[in-house]
C-alpha cells in the first residue's frame, strides 16, 4: 500500500507547475480520490489521529525501505491491548488474521494487531512461545530470561529480562523448578493448563492429576500466585488428558525416585513468582532484543544482517507498533538491530524492544494487511499483540481510567 495522501491545495500545484493538460489533471485527481477512499476504508486517514491511532507508511530510498509506523495515543480510555494465542485458547499456529478473527466479542473490537514473541519449532510444542505471556491475566508461557513487555499493576508499559521462579513444592517439603505448558525434558518437571491443549503432549515419566483443595485460589493461573492442589490421579505413561478444571504435573523419566513418592490424596504447592515480580499483570508478552532504554539506541558490535522486523516502543505520550518489510528488492532491504534501535529512537522512542521478525513480521490494521509479509503471505506464528477498542473502565466514582497501554483487558 504505497501511496501517499495529497492535500487538494498540493494538487492544485502539481497541476499549475507540472500537469500536461486534461489527461494529467484527472489523473492526478482521481489519484487523490482513490487514495483517500482507500484511507477511509482501512481507517487509516488522518481523520483517524481523533480516533486515538494513525498509520504513517515510511519509504525510504537509501537504503530502500519500508517501514509501517501505527502511532496510538496512550491517553485514549476506549483503547486497550490484549494478547492473542495461536491456537484461539491454547498454544498453537496461526496466521495474525486468523488469530484476530478468533478473538472473543468480550475482548474488545480489533483496531491492529502486529506479530509477537518467537515460538518454539518442535514437532510436539510447534508454537509455544518462547518466553513470557500473559493474556487476559492468565500466565499461560513461563519467562526464558529474554527481554518482555508487559503493563505493570498500575498498567504503565514496562520492559526488562524476565526470569522463571516457577516451583512445585513437594509433599515432604522439598521443591524443584517447574516450567508451564512446555516441552517437558525428561530431567524436568513441567505444570500443564487448559492452555497447553488437551493434552500435555509428552513421552513417558509420571504424570499427577491435581484438582482444587477446598475454596483456596485456584484457575486460571495468575502470574505470582501460590496454589494448592490435590492428587486426584497418578499416571506412568505420559501424554495425559488434561481434564477441564484441572492441572497435569508432569515428571520426566529421569525423575522417577521423585515420582515414585508421589500418590493420591496428597498435596503439592504450586508457586508462580517471576522476576520482576508480574503479580496483578493482565498482559505481558516476550521479545528481545531491547532496542532503545531511556532514550537512547542500543549498541551491538560484530556483523549484522538486515531482514524484516517487528517491533514495539514507546513514550509518556504515544506507544508504537513497527513493522519493516524486508528481503524483497525493489521494496525493501529491512534492517539491521542497530538500524532498528536508531530508527525507534527516531520515532521518540524512550523504551522500545524488538518482536519476532523475518518472515513472521505482519502489521494487520481494520481487517487487512498492510506490511509486506516476505514469503509473499502471512506466515502463521505463536502469538500477537492487539490493539482493541474497548468501553472505558469506570470506577465506583464514576471517573472513567484507562488508555491505550494501561485499559487492563476484560476476562
Amino acid at each position: 500500500m504505497a501511496w501517499r495522501l495529497l492535500s487538494w491545495g498540493r494538487v492544485i500545484g502539481l497541476v499549475h507547475g507540472k500537469a500536461k493538460g486534461c489527461r494529467r489533471l484527472l489523473g492526478l485527481v482521481l489519484l487523490v480520490a482513490s487514495a483517500t477512499a482507500l484511507a477511509r476504508q482501512a481507517g487509516l486517514s488522518g481523520a483517524s489521529v481523533d480516533r486515538g491511532f494513525g498509520h504513517i507508511h515510511d519509504r525510504r530510498s537509501d537504503p530502500e525501505w519500508s517501514v509501517h509506523v501505527l502511532r496510538i495515543d496512550r491517553s485514549r480510555p476506549d483503547l486497550g491491548l490484549t494478547t492473542t494465542l495461536g491456537g484461539g485458547d491454547r498454544i498453537g499456529m496461526r496466521t495474525v488474521s486468523e488469530q484476530v478473527a478468533a478473538m472473543a466479542d468480550s475482548e474488545g473490537t480489533p483496531i491492529a494487531a502486529v506479530n509477537g514473541d518467537f515460538y518454539m519449532t518442535e514437532d510436539a510444542y510447534r508454537g509455544d512461545p518462547r518466553d513470557v505471556q500473559v493474556r487476559n491475566g492468565e500466565l499461560v508461557s513461563a519467562p526464558s530470561g529474554h527481554a518482555s513487555f508487559w503493563l505493570d499493576r498500575q498498567g504503565m508499559p514496562r520492559t526488562t529480562n524476565i526470569t522463571s521462579r516457577l516451583q512445585v513444592f513437594w509433599p515432604d517439603g522439598k521443591s524443584s523448578a517447574m516450567g508451564l505448558n512446555e516441552l517437558r525434558e525428561e530431567d524436568a518437571v513441567v505444570v500443564y493448563s487448559a492452555a497447553a491443549g488437551p493434552t500435555t503432549r509428552t513421552d513417558g515419566g509420571t504424570e499427577c492429576i491435581l484438582e482444587r483443595v477446598g475454596d483456596k485460589a485456584w484457575l486460571p493461573i495468575r502470574p505470582g500466585a501460590a496454589i494448592e492442589a490435590r492428587i486426584a490421579d497418578v499416571r506412568r505413561e505420559g501424554n495425559s488428558a488434561i481434564p477441564a478444571g484441572r492441572l497435569v504435573l508432569s515428571l520426566g523419566s529421569r525423575l522417577a525416585s521423585r515420582g515414585r513418592g508421589l500418590a493420591v490424596g496428597q498435596v503439592v504447592r504450586l508457586v508462580f513468582d517471576t522476576f520482576p515480580d508480574l503479580q496483578g499483570v493482565q498482559l505481558a508478552l516476550g521479545g528481545g532484543p531491547t532496542l532503545v532504554r531511556g532514550g537512547k539506541a542500543m549498541t551491538w558490535s560484530g556483523f549484522q544482517v538486515r531482514h524484516p522486523r517487528t517491533a514495539l516502543g514507546w513514550n509518556s505520550n504515544t506507544l508504537f507498533m513497527v513493522v519493516v518489510d524486508g528481503r524483497q528488492s525493489g521494496l525493501s532491504v529491512g534492517m539491521t538491530f542497530p538500524e532498528l534501535a536508531n530508527y525507534m529512537a527516531s520515532l521518540g522512542c524512550e523504551e522500545a524492544l524488538n518482536l519476532d521478525g523475518g518472515g513472521s513480521a505482519s502489521m494487520w490494521v481494520m481487517g487487512q494487511v498492510i506490511s509486506s509479509p516476505s514469503e509473499g503471505r502471512e506466515r502463521p506464528g505463536a502469538n500477537a499483540l492487539v490493539l482493541v477498542r474497548r468501553p472505558p473502565v469506570t470506577t465506583s466514582g464514576g471517573r472513567n481510567e484507562g488508555g491505550a497501554t494501561n485499559n487492563a483487558p476484560r476476562p
